[in-house]
């Protein structure tokens, strides 16, 4: 089985999802004064994990911030789905839904199915994070086939500090071709 993967270093796609308003956002592009952006996907309110997950990324926000970069968080869950997922969420980043199945491959996430239909009702996506630079490009990538691998907050705050800042001139990683 072959799966297409973005490559660190690659142009990052738009992608356009709505926010509990229902307006529609790319939410590739930073907003405010950030110059890189992360977006963060998780699988849906059905999910501990990414509801613990997403509370503690609402720690790290203002650290992200401090150093140029915005988040926002999307799944493929229903605007409803969304709604009632907030009631167990303290954050105040952006929170986006509809992430489609499309879109889903377009990032190179793992996509799973329900095990029953008290999951949830649709195929969702397994986590992925993207932190995309001032130039739209892939600067880190990190996916996971299940809910139990994700990036340690503390340590990635600390990480992007160290990439962003221009004494330590740190390029992207990853980037040695396929197939040679």
């Amino acid at each position: 089985m072959t799966t297409y993967k973005l490559q660190a270093g690659a142009v990052f796609p738009s992608l356009e999802v709505a926010d509990a308003d229902g307006t529609v956002r790319d939410i590739s592009k930073p907003t405010g004064d950030c110059d890189w952006m992360m977006v963060v996907v998780y699988r849906g309110r059905h999910c501990p994990m990414c509801t613990r997950y997403l509370n503690r990324l609402e720690h790290v926000v203002a650290d992200l911030a401090a150093i140029g970069v915005d988040v926002a968080a999307v799944s493929g869950d229903s605007p409803a789905q969304l709604a009632r997922h907030r009631e167990k969420l303290a954050v105040n980043f952006p929170l986006f839904h509809s992430l489609s199945t499309a879109q889903m491959k377009q990032l190179g996430l793992y996509i799973s199915d329900p095990r029953s239909p008290k999951e949830t009702d649709h195929a969702f996506a397994e986590p992925g994070l993207f932190v995309i630079n001032q130039h739209g490009t892939l600067q880190v990538v990190d996916i996971s086939n299940n809910p139990f691998v994700r990036p340690e907050l503390e340590t990635l705050v600390s990480g992007l500090r160290w990439i962003r800042d221009p004494e330590n001139n740190y390029p992207i990683r990853g980037m040695h071709p396929y197939g040679g």
